[in-house]
């Protein structure tokens, strides 16, 4: 018999129904429980595609014991950290504030029957020699726990209140630092300190795509001519495409690599991972015109569009698991792949499976991830693919969460004005996914964060949704030149100001959870950083001072810790320089503008915007003035350089 889950729209909480725990969805409905029965809450955050979540699913929740356990002395929260970020944020601090390092997912949190936490893990097995899992297993926990609040026991309830009370807590803004283009120097010795060059990234296994951080790369080797910086963003892009976290058949990357050299992935694949690595494939073709850059950026966009959507809306996420165990649904035996090479009357074969990685004894517990050492596609590889595709639709694909969300849809949204710079047809997608989250997600004037497609969205924007929303409405602008665009990122700006901003410092939720917001780029970019761009995004093309008054509060507001770690926010870092050296905007006709859009995407200096004017040349403008014009837009790299 289903759990109170069955009545959930979430494709996380749908998983759960069958469980034989008594959950509950987050609601005064469990706390009124928690509280009239003096039991303790037991709250569980996860995503649909996360693997460890579904080890816990089957080790704990589907455990008949553990069920039994937590139904008998527990009121159990299940919550979706994807269509409630703002809680799970809440309970990663609080992860952080208990073990002094930081979560992840599945996030387990133990409160008194007030719901202040007392406890905090991740996955927990049933027993602890489970897994090499040092401490108690899960039903020893719970049973301590339970007789603990069950004793009123002081010492638990003492914790707790120490714990509410630290976290309610607001530190003092450290001591502003002048803003420097010196920073840089800080930044590229700890990215430097930090990149492995042997296989590119920044960091050795687990190995994480850090898009932000080669993004900031990118604009650093435009205006300085950085050639270390050139070497880390090519080396590491071209790593990374050459296959296992990228996967070569269906495109798109997986979350990622389990190994060093970004072979072996974690299978999932994310909505915010891809949208970021598009734009920065994209970008990099954009500087340097390397083809396999801007292949792997249209394959990305390729798969979304054929694989993760529908009606023009973007899915939030695929799983690692299919059939019951991760990655089955991506790897092949060597005999299936030669098989089906041969029926097909191939002939060079053996060289054909090297070249490939596909061998008798595999590269992933037995079976094969198609990889190319060399990082390059030979010929056939284009047929052989559809015949691999061809293979796959044999098996059972993956879960796909069809959560559409705002704020990571607009990421991808954004990526594909990028392309489509380069390719018109992106161009007509983007504006059609944009129109359908627009209609979709904005409501009688208010913004939402998550719905399922043909439901009613329920839960209110975050910062992330307005931020990077109003993002993607300027990237419309600036390759449409429709004025609707432009108006709606500033209503939806002047909105993120009115509800999240105070003094240069910002919230990323103000309901039911007041949570800071991040200025790090942690799993993909900072909120903060993102409302930097969009609001000196405004300045510069509403000639309005307020707009970039409130970027450079912000950034003064995290100058401290901006010129110390730059590592930890390279977007804050990049919008920064933007700030110090100036915009430039290129105005000229809507023909002009229109035709030439390649040429202007791919100018080296990294803050321009696009403005349309009556002029039949091309104006180089900046702050309040304009230095240059010229018919030829060649010449604008070298008019904009003389600017400055």
């Amino acid at each position: 018999m289903s759990n109170r889950l069955a009545m959930e729209d979430s494709p996380y909480l749908q998983q759960h129904k069958d469980n034989p725990v008594d959950w509950f969805a987050w609601g005064e409905e469990a706390f009124t429980k928690a509280k009239a029965e003096n039991k303790a809450i037991f709250i569980s955050i996860g995503y649909s595609s996360c693997h460890w979540c579904h080890v816990m699913e089957e080790t704990v929740f589907e455990n008949q014991e553990c069920a039994a356990i937590l139904n008998e002395s527990f009121v159990c929260i299940k919550v979706d950290r994807e269509e409630r970020p703002d809680i799970d944020k809440h309970y990663q601090e609080v992860h952080m504030l208990l073990n002094r390092r930081s979560g992840g997912w599945p996030t387990s949190i133990f409160c008194t029957p007030q719901n202040k936490p007392f406890f905090a893990g991740t996955y927990i097995p049933p027993e602890p020699r489970m897994a090499n899992v040092e401490g108690m297993g899960f039903k020893q926990l719970t049973t301590i726990i339970a007789a603990k609040v069950k004793e009123n026991d002081p010492k638990l309830f003492q914790n707790a209140d120490e714990i509410s009370a630290f976290l309610n807590h607001h530190e003092q803004p450290k001591e502003a630092s002048i803003l420097k283009e010196e920073f840089v120097k800080n930044f590229m010795l700890q990215a430097k300190n930090n990149y492995e060059p042997k296989e590119g990234g920044f960091s050795v296994a687990p190995k994480f795509p850090h898009a932000s951080t080669l993004n900031a790369l990118l604009s650093i080797e435009r205006l300085y001519q950085d050639t270390s910086a050139k070497a880390m963003i090519l080396h590491t892009l071209k790593s990374m495409k050459k296959g296992g976290m990228y996967d070569l058949v269906d495109g798109g990357f997986c979350r990622y690599s389990v190994d060093n050299v970004w072979k072996v992935p974690h299978f999932e694949k994310m909505l915010y991972d891809n949208a970021l690595l598009c734009e920065l494939y994209a970008q990099t073709y954009l500087m340097y015109q390397e083809e396999s850059f801007l292949d792997t950026a249209k394959e990305i966009a390729d798969f979304w569009h054929d694989f993760m959507s529908e009606e023009a809306l973007f899915y939030s996420a695929s799983d690692a698991d299919s059939e019951g165990e991760e990655g089955t649904y991506f790897i092949y035996t060597y005999e299936e792949v030669y098989e089906v090479l041969a029926r097909h009357g191939y002939k060079n074969i053996e060289h054909m499976m090297e070249e490939m990685q596909v061998t008798h004894h595999g590269n992933f517990e037995g079976k094969n991830i198609i990889r190319f050492e060399s990082g390059e596609k030979p010929a056939y590889f284009e047929a052989v693919k559809i015949l691999l595709q061809g293979l796959r639709k044999t098996r059972a694909y993956p879960f796909i969460d069809k959560k559409i969300q705002t704020s990571w849809s607009s990421m991808m949204i954004n990526a594909l004005f990028t392309l489509g710079s380069i390719d018109a047809k992106y161009t007509h997608r983007a504006i059609k996914s944009l129109d359908a989250l627009l209609e979709t997600m904005y409501s009688n004037n208010t913004l939402f964060h998550t719905t399922l497609i043909h439901k009613t969205p329920k839960i209110e924007a975050f910062l992330e949704d307005y931020a990077f929303l109003s993002k993607a409405l300027l990237s419309a602008y600036k390759f449409t030149q429709e004025e609707n665009y432009l108006i709606h990122a500033q209503r939806l700006a002047n909105k993120a100001l009115e509800e999240f901003y105070h003094k240069g410092d910002w919230h990323f939720s103000t309901g039911e959870f007041v949570t800071k917001a991040d200025t790090a780029d942690n799993t993909y970019t900072s909120p903060v950083s993102i409302m930097v761009d969009v609001l000196l995004s405004l300045g510069s093309l509403l000639e309005d001072e307020k707009y970039t008054h409130f970027a450079f509060k912000t950034l003064e507001y995290n100058s401290y810790d901006l010129g110390r770690r730059p590592i930890y926010s390279p977007y804050l870092l990049q919008e920064m320089l933007r700030y110090l050296k100036g915009e430039r905007v290129i105005k000229s006709n809507g023909d002009n503008l229109q035709s030439n859009s390649f040429e202007l995407a791919s100018l080296k200096y990294p803050f321009i915007q696009l403005k349309q004017s009556e002029d039949r040349n091309f104006m180089v403008c900046g702050d309040k003035s304009c230095f240059a014009n010229t018919e030829n837009v060649n010449a604008l790299d070298e008019l904009i350089q003389n600017s400055f």
